[in-house]
């Protein structure tokens, strides 16, 4: 999360549009929420496997999105991009990053949410898994990025913490 915000820091965005990848979707999906809470089923790739531990101590249970992530999944399926709203970033590596960089955020003017896109094909462990080609995630985050410039965000939801 540092390496993130350090660059956030560095580059004063307008927006942060965080993306990890999720096996077993289906689609791009935009994350509604953030929630306060690691509880790691895995190891991450250093080897922490965290349990039932708040991401930041004595922070909000909860940070919703500030993106137009209703209009992003329109966008991308009148493209023909397979999209859903998403309204839970689990509680591993993908919500940690999430939740930390918008509890980072909170007292600032920049929009921020986070993306989960499919595996790649080449990805793919089980025939059934569900799929997207690098080229279509590509158009769809392009996609999802033109429409965060474009317009105002389009939840009717408090300044994006659930306390």
């Amino acid at each position: 999360m540092a390496t993130v915000t350090s660059a956030i820091c560095d580059y004063e965005p307008d927006a942060v549009l965080m993306v990890g990848l999720a096996p077993g979707r289906i689609g791009i999906m935009p994350e509604r929420v953030a929630i306060n809470m690691d509880d790691f089923r895995l190891v991450d790739n250093e080897g922490n496997q965290v349990v039932d531990e708040p991401v930041v101590e004595g922070g909000p249970a909860a940070y919703f999105t500030t993106l137009p992530i209703k209009t992003m999944v329109q966008e991308m399926r009148q493209a023909g991009i397979p999209a859903s709203v998403s309204n839970s970033a689990g509680t591993f590596v993908c919500n940690h990053l999430f939740y930390g960089v918008m509890h980072e955020l909170r007292n600032q003017d920049v929009r921020a949410g986070f993306i989960h896109v499919p595996l790649l094909p080449e990805q793919v462990v089980k025939c059934d898994e569900p799929s997207m080609a690098l080229e279509q995630i590509v158009k769809g985050l392009t996609i999802c990025a033109r429409t965060v410039l474009t317009h105002q965000k389009d939840i009717a939801l408090p300044a994006g913490e659930i306390a």
